[in-house]
């Protein structure tokens, strides 16, 4: 009995549809604007770097660089700006987060009043707050004295670490640290992602540390780095409230060495460039590395269809056929 087989049909050849040439107009504009904001940005970089090396009379010197770091409370200042900033970060991510977070998932209506609050501090000037920040400081202290609050006052105020600074920073942080996850979050589907890690067992704070936070990789990197930014460039509040961080101290040089204030100022540019690039790298990397998928062996799945009609045994391998008495 010859054996029944039916072959695939032939799948037809999507058809190329004409692409009509057309003449490529070269656009000398884009590089034109592009020459010109180089220039813009460029020049007084390089103006500040032939001031700091050149000396009328001694030709070029780089003592300026050389005596960085051996100035007079150069590492203090500059360690004390980082600690801030990470402080900053910390306390900035810590409020912003689980708040937008309850926003997507509660009533549309509270975003409006969530993105009013966190972009006060872009109406109110920096000098105002810090008006209000040391009338308070001065006013607690002789009005709480004999109570708990007075130590408070004074801890806050420690010039080894000003948490006042960091409360003062957060403020002013908040409208970038805003919009750069509220950004990030309007890319996830909160709600869906919440509810699925609910229904597996999560926890709250287990929904927005193993869930929330690695779909917002690259939000939380250029919240951070536009934080580090503010607080190490940060002059008014810092220079008011008497203490000295990295922005007070280069100005407070600059009255005794000029050259050596401007060669700081390059090199905190430089050093903010490159910590851009790492944070950058940090949240397009992880990400990127996140939602890859490993190749692996192709499977196929047989149609629903086929195998209902197929016999329970189409699988099994063909026997071997018997021979029949009296018809070999």
């Amino acid at each position: 009995m010859a054996a029944l087989t039916t072959a695939a049909p032939a799948t037809e050849a999507p058809v190329p549809v004409p692409v009509k040439a057309g003449r490529s107009h070269p656009r000398y504009w884009r590089g034109a604007v592009l020459a010109m904001a180089g220039l813009y940005f460029v020049t007084p970089l390089l103006s500040s770097f032939v001031f700091t090396v050149h000396v009328p009379n001694q030709g070029l010197t780089f003592e300026a660089y050389s005596g960085i770091l051996s100035a007079d409370g150069f590492t203090e200042s500059l360690f004390l700006s980082l600690s801030l900033a990470a402080a900053t970060i910390a306390l900035a991510l810590l409020l912003v987060v689980p708040a937008l977070v309850a926003v997507r998932l509660g009533p549309p209506r509270l975003r409006a009043v969530v993105e009013i609050v966190c972009m006060l501090p872009l109406v109110v000037p920096p000098i105002a707050l810090v008006t209000g920040i040391a009338t308070v400081l001065r006013w607690g202290p002789d009005h709480f004295s004999r109570t708990p609050l007075y130590q408070t006052f004074l801890a806050v105020q420690n010039e080894s670490f000003p948490v006042v600074l960091v409360l003062a920073y957060t403020v002013l942080a908040l409208p970038f640290v805003h919009r750069s996850l509220d950004a990030g979050l309007r890319a996830v589907d909160v709600p869906t992602l919440v509810e699925a890690a609910r229904n597996c067992g999560a926890g709250r704070l287990q929904v927005i540390v193993s869930v929330i936070l690695p779909n917002l990789r690259s939000s939380l990197a250029g919240a951070s780095f536009l934080t580090l930014a503010l607080v190490l460039g940060e002059y008014t509040v810092a220079s008011l409230l008497g203490f000295r961080p990295f922005a007070v101290w280069i100005v407070t040089v600059s009255g005794a060495e000029a050259r050596m204030s401007v060669a700081v100022s390059l090199l905190s540019l430089l050093i903010t460039w490159a910590l851009l690039l790492v944070l950058s790298r940090a949240g397009t990397g992880s990400s990127a590395s996140a939602t890859a998928v490993p190749a692996g062996p192709a499977t196929v799945t047989p149609a629903v269809g086929a195998a209902a009609s197929a016999p329970a045994d189409a699988t099994a391998p063909a026997a071997a056929p018997t021979s029949v008495p009296g018809k070999e």
